[in-house]
């Protein structure tokens, strides 16, 4: 049953969810929302029954003291409620409904359902639902960040793909195609996490998501932070790699494979959306902890990054092989060495200060190729596709 008791009405609400587990690589996704929580302070109204979607002996519970008084965190998934502006400052106001919680273990329709029942209650207009997946992407360039819907009108006028993605598929494609027969509006957003680097946290995948998230939804999301640990993390990961040879040289290859896919796409309307969105961040009216990008060039897909240690663009030179085309199903596993995996590879969970969790590799595991099937043909910048649609949830 469902209890909304102490809810204000809402304005224009959008359902924003982003679930721990397989479709979290990186913890890009359930990072995002969480920060949207800590830094509009959103306030939870509504929890789900534990009892009723988790194994205990796959997500365990945690027991924790308060005052001497020893409690117990169960895993589950909550509902919370913020309020936020438009993004160009003029007072209007829309509200957010942040779900976040764990992939469910079992009674996933049920799961979805309930979910739905608070979207449908609320009045929320339209569900965005944020994932990340590993791909054949270089740290060093921006991450990619592709927007999938399976309604066609929705498609057109957000400028997003309709999927056609068939195979497996996790908590974010359930829940798509519970919306879509349910007549709610959803958009699947998904960032490609290197697969060399794939110990969370990766807080730069987590701001491409966000940049993102406040284009499509057209609010403006304080950024705290976020953009000073993303630096962090590349320069982590860039120190990294240079003392490996191997690993440098894959990066380099990634490198070329990408911006030689990328060069069509600097179109006029890419680089004007981009001058507006530095000229947005750069406005002195601006709220405090918004305009903190701390030097670092916008990506066309609004992320920010270095080109290399030194702060330049580093020039190609041949690479000894060619990029590793993904298999369907290996998370991109197959690198030259992987930095952040098991096997004596190099450990970059920590890079730039950041904290190692000790939590096991999370991907995709089936990258789409160019048609937004996992053919595996796909060429390293089209690995960002998202891995699982509306389409998905049928088989």
């Amino acid at each position: 049953m469902i209890e909304l008791e102490g809810v204000p009405e809402l304005i224009d609400p959008v359902m924003v969810a982003a679930f721990e587990g397989w479709n979290d690589a990186g913890d890009a996704a359930s990072a995002a929302v969480a920060h949207l929580d800590r830094e509009w302070k959103g306030e939870v109204f509504a929890a789900l029954d534990a009892e009723d979607y988790y194994d205990f002996q796959v997500n365990r519970p945690t027991v924790f003291l308060d005052g001497g008084v020893r409690k117990i965190t169960w895993p589950t998934t909550r509902l919370s409620v913020v309020r936020v502006g438009d993004k160009n400052g003029k007072g209007r106001t829309r509200d957010l409904v942040l779900v976040r919680g764990i992939e469910p273990s079992m009674r996933w329709r049920s799961f979805c359902n309930e979910i739905l029942g608070f979207a449908h209650e609320l009045g929320v207009e339209m569900l965005v639902v944020l994932g990340s997946l590993l791909g054949d992407t270089p740290h060093t360039r921006p991450v990619p960040v592709s927007g999938v819907t399976s309604d066609a009108e929705l498609a057109s006028r957000l400028d997003l793909e309709e999927s056609r993605y068939e195979g497996p598929t996790g908590i974010v494609g359930i829940l798509q195609e519970a919306c879509t027969h349910a007549g709610v509006p959803a958009v699947s957003l998904w960032a490609a996490v290197p697969h060399y680097v794939s110990q969370p946290p990766n807080p730069k995948a987590s701001l491409a998501l966000l940049n993102r998230l406040e284009d499509l939804l057209d609010v403006r999301i304080p950024l705290g932070e976020l953009s000073e640990d993303a630096r962090a993390w590349q320069l982590g990961v860039d120190q990294l790699a240079a003392e490996d040879s191997e690993v440098a040289e894959y990066v380099q290859s990634l490198e070329e494979a990408r911006d030689t896919a990328d060069l069509p796409e600097a179109s006029g309307e890419a680089i004007a959306r981009e001058f507006e969105r530095y000229l947005r961040r750069r406005d002195p009216q601006a709220p405090p902890g918004v305009a903190t990008e701390g030097g670092l060039a916008e990506g066309r897909d609004g992320s920010y990054l270095r080109d290399s240690a030194g702060g330049r663009n580093r020039p190609p030179r041949p690479a000894s092989k060619e990029p590793r085309e993904p298999k369907p199903g290996d998370d991109g596993a197959a690198g030259p060495k992987e930095t952040g995996t098991a096997g004596g590879a190099k450990e970059t969970g920590t890079a730039g200060g950041a904290k190692d969790t000790g939590k096991g590799t999370k991907g995709s595991g089936d990258t789409p190729g160019p048609s937004g099937d996992p053919s595996g043909d796909a060429d390293p910048a089209d690995s960002a596709r998202p891995e699982d649609g509306p389409e998905d949830a049928g088989s």
